[in-house]
């Protein structure tokens, strides 16, 4: 009885012994895979994070410099009336020193710099862009649609050249045109602006004077730069 017993005690440690290693086989498989499974599923999750970011760099990315020749032509930007636009789009609002626009004026555009810097924020155009147009295509104020209509934009009606009552009201008009018809459309560089403005071969333009739009308002914007 005794050594059956024995027996009986041998053969059940060496049961449990055996259970015991095969559980903690399977323990140490079961943390193995625990383990590659974490691995795995880290190495997921960083490989997305680095996506994402990724993405978001080049959705915050800065598009190229509009350029005129090799002259950089993006500025700074403050509040749209209808909201915040992002910073360096080009040819919206910029601050821009008055008086240094007045120095560059003549005929009927003299003192007309509070005039531009007033329009060009209320619309959100680059006051040195409406300034610039008004030189060319005035000829600094001295030419006769300005004198006689009070028209320094060249903007046309139905019957022809518009008249204003002031020149101011002519750089208002001005201004938001170009915002609407033109930065508003997509257009956001001086060739592509041009392009409808002044077009090239234009009825209306028998001498060819569309051709020298872009580099005219060009050579006056670099006086703002």
């Amino acid at each position: 009885m005794i050594i059956g017993d024995d027996w009986f005690t041998k053969s059940m440690l060496i049961n449990s012994i055996a259970r015991n290693e095969k559980l903690q086989a399977q323990l140490e498989k079961s943390a193995t895979e625990n383990d590659n499974l974490f691995s795995t599923l880290l190495n997921s999750l960083i490989k997305q994070q680095e996506m994402e970011l990724g993405g978001q760099q080049n959705s915050n990315s800065i598009p190229p410099d509009m350029l005129i020749g090799s002259e950089p032509l993006t500025v700074n930007v403050s509040n749209q009336a209808s909201g915040n636009v992002g910073l360096n789009e080009p040819l919206r609002y910029r601050a821009i020193n008055t008086e240094k626009i007045n120095q560059a004026l003549a005929g009927k555009l003299t003192g007309m710099g509070e005039a531009f810097v007033r329009a060009g924020e209320q619309y959100n155009v680059d006051p040195a862009l409406l300034t610039s147009i008004a030189l060319h295509e005035t000829g600094n104020g001295k030419s006769r649609a300005a004198i006689e209509k009070n028209n320094i934009a060249g903007m046309m009606g139905r019957n022809g050249l518009k008249s204003y009552a002031t020149v101011e009201e002519s750089i208002m008009d001005m201004a938001r045109n170009l915002s609407k018809n033109y930065l508003g459309q997509g257009l956001t560089s001086l060739g592509e602006i041009g392009a409808k403005y002044a077009p090239v071969g234009a009825n209306n333009d028998p001498t060819g004077l569309n051709n020298h739009w872009v580099t005219g308002v060009s050579r006056q914007m670099k006086q703002f730069a």
